[in-house]
């Protein structure tokens, strides 16, 4: 197995700060609760910081008084006041969840959709493992950190200020030294700080990677399990999860040497502050319930200031899942080219004639083009992968086409001649580096995607189907199709097996369709490509996994289809060829030669080569399309 790519290095790393500040688009509609989320842990905290005072005057008054009634009234008090503050913390949380889901949810959403809309080229480039791990774990961990965290580190802040406040009016010269571990935690915290983030990045990018490694594994196992490779994964697997270890560690080391800094410091100020209490206090020149209050609020202070390390670490952490997660939202999604106002108003007729001739709309469907100008053209059309070697020659150059409106024409060339990368430049998976394509006279450049895709359907050679049924499968092909669109489209792809599923239509077909074979999953695909009655049809090789007699039967079912569209076929068999009016060869990413089946095979040598290797197969289908076609008759 070769190593899981790793996603674009991040750019140099902002701050924690500049970085979490980029979330507030997402907090602020919902500010009003966080604040008030907020501001009611403040007080449940201060409330706190009452309690030592209740204690001072417990001691000093109705213990030294010898008071038992007046030590009743202040235990009441303490646990009124303990009550107030553990209520007031169940109303924080009850306050700040709704909200905060509602967040991670529309930054999910945001994530998805933008996924959605970039280019293929970002999505060859990327690991899925990676992109899975930022709409999932690094968001969980950002509603964590706007849920707790963010909260408490101000709610922390504030109640160590007044705390302070406290300890230097009861005693000034004790609170001075309390204060002594200040400047040097800090220091401490600053260091840590850069540090840790590091380590968080790392770990976060590797969990991706290994995502992705158990993704891989997962959609490949029947590969792994053909070939006994099952061992080779496991140790691919277990290196991957033993550096993600090894960083996990590192990253519990630092926050253990954290943690001991910051609870020794505070507790040698507190065992001095408590040395120097006792001896004021033999002396007589504090008293007695001056100490506890002082102690207790010290006492008190311990886990907002230990806190701190926990949160600085979460915080870190949020840190770089939001520069992971905007990483994927920075990437800018193609703009189309502005039109002028004449390609506008073309565009707004073809429009209308787009969904008429879909048959989702009641309107009477415009003609479609005729002449030099109509159906498919490809002008000087080359095309470069955007990773390609300076120095790598272009996949496409030069490319030159017309498919006439209503024709159907057959893409033949050699492996690696460019095919599929053609195809895929009609819809804008790719985006042409030169030249121009055109539908009808349109410049495919300055047409928005969604009417582009609604004018062109496609069907790739390796189908993929989604976890939903088979009727949700093909319907997929057309915007608002009907039970009549899906039963002709799958009469058209011969894809009558699916009536004798458990559920028909609605039977569940399982992840990438493997509860299916694959000439199944293919008839699949080709019917959810023509059950929108398309405009322009683009099939790559869409019976390569067919047998010949169910190839047979889908050509002749699929000849009436062609005969009411402008379709491209990529054909590697002389039966898929001959679906067609005329046949362009592809070599060396240019088009060498256009003409019919049989003009082709007298004429160039190149393309009587490459379908010689078929012959036989094509006499077997055409045999089996004859003896279907006198059934019928």
């Amino acid at each position: 197995m070769t190593e899981t790519p790793e996603a674009p290095s991040p750019p140099e790393r902002r701050s924690a700060v500049r970085s979490l500040l980029r979330l507030w688009p997402y907090v602020r509609p919902v500010r009003r609760t966080m604040i008030a989320g907020a501001a009611v842990t403040v007080v449940a905290s201060c409330a706190s910081l009452v309690i030592p005072l209740a204690l001072k005057w417990i001691v000093d008054g109705p213990v030294a008084g010898k008071d038992p009634s007046g030590v009743w009234l202040g235990g009441a008090l303490v646990l009124v006041l303990g009550v107030v503050e553990a209520s007031l913390f169940a109303l924080r949380r009850f306050l700040v969840a709704r909200p905060l889901a509602q967040v991670e949810a529309d930054m999910r959403a945001d994530l998805y959709g933008h996924l959605q809309r970039l280019p293929v080229s970002f999505h060859d480039r990327w690991p899925s493992g990676q992109l899975l791990s930022r709409g999932t774990t690094d968001l969980m961990l950002l509603r964590i950190f706007l849920a707790f965290p963010l909260t408490f580190m101000l709610v922390n802040g504030v109640t160590i200020l007044v705390g302070f406040v406290v300890l230097l009016v009861q005693q000034w010269m004790l609170g001075l030294v309390l204060l002594a571990p200040v400047v040097p935690l800090v220091i401490l915290c600053t260091y840590f700080e850069e540090r840790y983030s590091r380590a968080a990045r790392t770990a976060q990018d590797q969990s991706g990677d290994l995502a992705t490694v158990v993704e891989e594994s997962v959609l490949g196992i029947r590969i792994i399990k053909g070939f006994g490779r099952h061992r080779g994964q496991e140790r691919a697997f277990d290196a991957l999860s033993g550096r993600l270890r090894g960083t996990e560690l590192r990253k519990a080391h630092l926050l253990g040497m954290l943690w001991a800094v910051i609870m020794s410091l505070p507790e040698l100020a507190i065992g001095a502050a408590l040395v120097l209490g006792v001896l004021q206090v033999a002396d007589g020149d504090l008293s007695a319930g001056t100490l506890v209050a002082f102690l207790s609020t010290a006492l008190a202070l311990r886990w907002p200031v230990e806190s701190f390390g926990f949160l600085i670490a979460i915080a870190n952490e949020s840190a770089t899942a939001a520069d992971r997660y905007f990483e994927v939202m920075d990437v800018p999604v193609p703009a189309d080219r502005t039109t002028t106002s004449a390609s506008a108003s073309t565009s707004a007729t073809s429009a209308t004639s787009a969904t008429t001739v879909g048959g989702k709309s009641g309107a009477v469907p415009s003609p479609r083009p005729a002449g030099e100008g109509g159906g498919l053209r490809l002008e000087g059309v080359g095309f470069r992968y955007p990773d390609a070697p300076a120095d790598a020659p272009p996949v496409l150059h030069g490319v030159d086409l017309h498919i006439r409106p209503g024709e159907t024409m057959a893409l033949v060339g050699t492996t690696g001649s460019g095919k599929t990368t053609l195809t895929a430049l009609i819809p804008r998976l790719h985006e042409a580096t030169s030249g121009r394509i055109t539908l009808d006279g349109e410049d495919i450049a300055v047409m928005p995607r969604e009417r582009l895709r609604e004018l062109v359907s496609v069907a790739f050679e390796d189908p993929t189907l989604f976890s939903a049924s088979v009727g949700e499968n093909v319907l997929m092909g057309a915007g608002a199709g009907r039970e009549a669109d899906l039963a002709r489209a799958l009469e058209v792809a011969q894809a009558g097996f699916v009536h004798a599923l458990p559920e028909g239509t609605r039977t569940q077909v399982g992840e990438q369709g493997l509860s299916l074979s694959g000439g199944q999953r293919q008839r699949l695909a080709l019917a959810r490509a023509v059950v929108g009655d398309p405009r322009f049809l683009i099939l790559d090789d869409p019976l390569s996994a067919l047998d010949v007699h169910t190839e047979a039967l889908v050509e002749a079912a699929l000849r009436e289809v062609l005969a009411g569209t402008t379709a491209l076929v990529v054909a590697h068999r002389p039966s898929t060829v001959l679906l067609a009016d005329r046949v362009a060869l592809l070599s060396g990413g240019r088009v060498t030669a256009v003409g019919t089946h049989h003009e082709l095979l007298r004429t160039s040598r190149e393309y009587a080569s490459l379908m010689a290797g078929d012959e036989d197969r094509s006499a077997a289908a055409d045999r089996t399309y004859a003896r279907h076609e006198g059934g019928r008759r």
